[in-house]
């Protein structure tokens, strides 16, 4: 790999294009492949750009949904390509894009380190031919997809016939991506969905070739060891290999927030750290009988990579990851919200976003999946649903349906965002003639959803000046709260060189380590979830707020006992941080009273 760094998915069209802006440097981004509309008129947007032809992929025609996947990642595929042709045909020496493809490598890589060999050979035709074999190592970023493994909305015709397992979400876009030219890795988060897991059998090329390459990987988005070890083993029965776990942080990250219970990051690395070579042995096994079975020759243990991402913000702490816990690679994703050149991020936002502080990020239950969401305050979607609030008429139009999980008043499902679903459920709650203050409380926990399917959206298309007339500009965004000591707009230079360590964009921030930072958002948590069970206590709640509090206090040991290992940092930052921990540990025991009620 060219970087130590990736991209990770940001929500559904911020890094939607991302690929066609970094790839062709070698660094790895991921586009989520959840929004078919979004990437039908992203292909036309890009297409056009380029003079190349485009036809459509109608909504009503065989198979759509795939097949405008497949279109889109073919061109993305293919534009990359030529890319990093045409970035082979450039000369040295002259500030162009192969310059800067080896300026932006990191320090430690041998291709950087030849680049700078490269400009000070003397010899004329020595150097032609050492420019030669820099080029032919240049190697282009992967172009990844995501897709969460539980939006899998079930499908219907115009007459109200199911359309099969097939077309359901999930599988039809993990078809559309399997069945395209990308040679590149499905990254599958927010849970195990065994169906589309099975799914991945009938696609060749998820199965070693006669080289023992997989032409296309599968990543898996975990939380923690026990269920990335539990997913993986289902895979690997069928003969699919985990090419990489991407653990991300359960509270401090971007969009979805899957909180553990109580489990703290730095004791998950570690458990991967302990246990990986133990994992990839009893996975192999599985793996390679599987692969007998299937008449697969399998001699070689593939590669299996690990990866973290979730509020790193300093090259330090990167540093750190990478080397004590012996990881692949780190995932650097909402600090590239404010680098304008590798995002779709409208100005508006941007602003906002670059002027936001700490106490503009929270975390939220706006999405329709029921899931913990981090959202933004300045968000024009917030200021859209309290309109509509005050009009009378809360809730969204639904025209994806691509949220739609819930039947509670009708026989299809339909979107807790929306306002139909608003709407009943409102007329339900006014039944119950409750008292005001608790009324007040069940209306806003109906009307805090948001349309996720429009509001992740709105800012590509508005940036690209793509809105078509009287569609809605109302922006979603769903950074994580590190962003909050990002504070101006960027460069790509600026950014990876701050990943790399050869400059500070937080030179004089004060801003907590990332294990302090998600401690403190887990401390949070446990108060609200403390409180917010006192109003119907039972024994197995208590069990599972005072299992998570001990797992707490279990990270909190594991810190102190970790400091004296944190060899990059100064010491007046290890004592501030262990100043830190004292002050979370107190917080902690503070909350041990409310666990058991009086």
């Amino acid at each position: 790999m060219s970087h130590t760094f990736h991209i990770p998915v940001l929500g559904l069209a911020f890094s939607v294009d991302t690929p066609l802006k970094v790839a062709r440097y070698g660094i790895a981004s991921t586009v989520s492949i959840v929004d078919d509309e979004l990437l039908e008129r992203m292909r036309k947007y890009h297409a056009e750009k380029q003079g190349l032809e485009f036809v459509p992929i109608y909504k009503g025609a065989p198979d759509s949904r795939a097949r405008r996947i497949t279109a889109y990642l073919n061109l993305l595929n293919d534009l990359v390509d030529e890319q990093v042709e045409q970035l082979k045909r450039m000369p040295f020496d002259q500030q162009t894009d192969l310059d800067r493809y080896f300026d932006l490598l990191p320090p430690s890589s041998t291709l950087r380190q030849g680049y700078e060999l490269m400009q000070e050979y003397p010899d004329e035709a020595g150097k032609q031919i050492f420019q030669e074999l820099l080029r032919q190592h240049l190697q282009k970023g992967a172009i990844d997809v995501n897709i969460m493994s539980k939006v899998d909305k079930m499908n219907f015709d115009e007459e109200g016939q199911y359309t099969g397992d097939e077309n359901t979400d999930a599988l039809a876009a993990l078809r559309g991506f399997a069945l395209s030219k990308l040679n590149s890795s499905i990254i599958l988060s927010a849970g195990m969905n065994p169906k589309l897991y099975s799914y991945l059998e009938k696609f060749p090329d998820f199965f070693p070739n006669a080289n023992g390459n997989l032409r296309k990987k599968v990543v898996l988005k975990v939380s923690d060891y026990r269920s990335a070890l539990i997913q993986a083993k289902f895979l690997a029965k069928k003969g699919l290999w985990v090419s990489e776990f991407r653990i991300e942080s359960g509270l401090n990250c971007g969009g979805h927030a899957f909180a553990t219970d109580g489990l703290l990051l730095g004791p998950i690395l570690e458990e991967f750290k302990q246990k990986r070579q133990d994992m990839v042995q009893e996975l192999f096994k599985m793996y390679s009988a599987a692969l007998t079975d299937k008449g697969i020759a399998c001699t070689a243990t593939p590669p299996q990579r690990i990866s973290v991402q979730g509020g790193i913000g300093t090259a330090p702490e990167d540093r750190f990851l990478l080397e004590h816990y012996e990881l692949d690679a780190t995932g650097w994703g909402s600090p590239f919200l404010l680098v304008p050149e590798t995002t779709n991020v409208d100005e508006g936002t941007l602003q906002h976003l670059a002027a936001a502080t700490e106490d503009d990020y929270y975390v939220s239950a706006a999405s329709p999946l029921g899931v913990l969401f981090n959202n933004f305050k300045s968000s024009t979607i917030q200021d859209q649903r309290l309109q509509r609030i005050e009009k009378g008429r809360p809730g969204s139009p639904c025209t994806k349906k691509y949220l739609c999980t819930n039947t509670e008043f009708t026989e299809q499902p339909i979107c807790t965002a929306s306002r139909e679903y608003q709407n009943h459920k409102i007329k339900q709650l006014d039944a119950l003639a409750l008292p005001a203050e608790e009324y007040k409380e069940q209306f806003a926990t109906i009307t805090e959803k948001i349309c996720l399917c429009e509001g992740l959206c709105a800012s590509a298309y508005i940036k690209n000046d793509m809105l078509k007339p009287r569609e809605s500009a109302a922006v979603a965004v769903c950074p994580g709260p590190n962003l909050a000591y990002f504070t101006r707009t960027y460069s790509l230079e600026e950014m990876v060189k701050h990943i790399y360590g050869q400059v500070n964009l937080l030179e004089g921030v004060q801003r907590p380590n990332l294990f302090i930072n998600e401690l403190n958002l887990y401390i949070d948590y446990l108060r609200k979830d403390i409180s917010n069970h006192l109003k119907g206590w039972s024994d197995k709640k208590e069990k599972y707020l005072v299992k998570f509090r001990a797992q707490l206090q279990d990270g909190i040991n594991y810190y102190k006992g970790l400091l004296p290992q944190i060899h990059n940092q100064t010491q007046d930052y290890l004592n501030k941080m262990y100043k830190e921990l004292i002050v979370a540990e107190t917080h902690l025991e503070a909350l041990a009273s409310g666990l058991i009620p009086a």
